[in-house]
């Protein structure tokens, strides 16, 4: 397998994939528009920060994975990838504690205004006057909205500043989970404005969705606290970049920001934005996941990928259909010997059946498989009667789903 690394990873990761005998090309140099033309011979892409757009896939002859080395895939074009027959799979969850950080260090650099001091103090300016004003964090009120891997690890962060900690109200959320938040007296809201009427600091940690673009609008920011602290250190469409200034402008709020929606696809280039250079706002280069643990960690994440690829195994796939989307899922036990699963899907051909997902395991011993088959169409009545006709068969059954993928009675 040719893997191909448009951005920089951790010389360990590439040391195990070629001692496993991938072909590893490491070109951290390659921009988005170079990409098309790199990609022949490519069988997975693995990339950072640099996009990959519709025509990479278009271009591309024999690339089967692309993996993006964090947890977003919003730098990646998923219905190009689907439409292709291309696997995308991110490595999430192993960078959260490196964001987690950054955000503290936003909300203590507003907070104390540290990147101000630093810049006055470098002038040979003495402002002790100017900046021995601040609120202090502790005791203040501090709501997440996005209570992932980051988001709960900002929560743990911040309960050690003495923060009183607050999100929102989400059905299904595990026990552990909920057993974590009670640990560190979460107070949980209904709704996004009571969220806001409380929080002297609100952090984002949702990803890049339809239902998130321009979470942060008039609005929600009209609902924060008069000089409460915005930090974003998700994704640049969840802010509408033009209403946070126009908050800025008034002073009703500050902001820190990792983000931003025309930040650049490269590690350099010249950059001008508005939002960056305004004085109520402390801005970082995207570099929330940045850290040397956390490359390492993500790193190791792209090789369990990449192996499990190899083993048959959609690890982390962003971009195949969830299970149950068929009309049916079909079991069938069956003697472990050539042709059988042949047989069986000779005879769903034959009744106009499409196979969504199909997977086959093996019994201890080695003589016995069950294979479960999700599939589409119209079930005939007599499936299961000339299933187990055939004598390696060893029993069927067959579960209806609605249209949702789930299980019809």
């Amino acid at each position: 397998m040719h893997l191909l690394f448009a951005d920089s990873i951790a010389d360990q990761a590439i040391a195990e994939l070629e001692s496993r005998g991938y072909r590893c090309s490491v070109e951290p140099a390659l921009t988005t528009a170079d990409l098309p033309g790199r990609i022949t011979g490519v069988d997975g892409l693995v990339v950072r920060s640099t996009k990959v757009d519709r025509a990479v896939f278009e271009a591309a002859d024999k690339l089967a994975l692309v993996i993006r080395a964090g947890a977003g895939t919003n730098t990646v074009d998923i219905e190009a990838a689907a439409r292709n027959g291309v696997q995308v799979s991110n490595v999430p969850g192993r960078n959260a504690v490196a964001v987690a950080e950054l955000t503290m260090g936003l909300i203590l650099a507003l907070d104390r205004r540290i990147a101000d001091n630093v810049a006055d103090a470098r002038q040979g300016r003495w402002a002790k006057t100017t900046y021995s004003k601040a609120n202090g964090l502790l005791g203040s009120a501090l709501g997440i909205i996005g209570l992932g891997s980051v988001g709960l690890a900002v929560a743990e962060r911040a309960a050690g500043f003495g923060m009183r900690i607050a999100c929102l109200d989400r059905p299904g959320r595990s026990r552990a989970i909920r057993d974590r938040l009670a640990e560190l007296d979460v107070v949980c809201y209904g709704s996004i404005p009571e969220l806001l009427a409380s929080s002297d600091v609100v952090s984002l940690h949702v990803p890049s969705a339809a239902e998130t673009k321009n979470l942060v609008d008039a609005d929600f920011l009209a609902a924060m606290k008069r000089g409460a602290i915005l930090v974003n250190t998700a994704r640049g469409d969840v802010v509408d970049e033009a209403a946070l200034l126009a908050a800025l402008d008034a002073g009703h709020v500050r902001a820190g920001l990792d983000v931003f929606t025309d930040e650049p696809g490269s590690g350099t280039a010249e950059w001008d934005s508005p939002l960056a250079k305004h004085p109520r706002v402390v801005a970082t280069h995207h570099i929330g996941a940045s850290t040397e643990q956390a490359q390492k960690a993500i790193a190791a994440g792209v090789v369990e990928i990449v192996d499990a690829f190899a083993a048959g195994e959609a690890r982390n796939c962003v971009n195949l259909a969830p299970r149950g989307l068929g009309s049916a899922t079909l079991t069938v036990r069956h003697l472990d010997k050539v042709g059988v699963l042949a047989r069986v899907l000779e005879l769903l051909r034959e009744a106009d059946l499409n196979v969504e997902h199909m997977q086959n395991r093996i019994f201890t011993g080695g003589e016995a498989a069950v294979a479960t088959i999700d599939v589409a169409g119209t079930v005939p009545a007599d499936l299961l009667a000339h299933l187990e006709a055939m004598p390696e068969v060893l029993g069927s059954s067959l579960v209806a789903l609605d249209c949702t993928g789930t299980e019809r009675a």
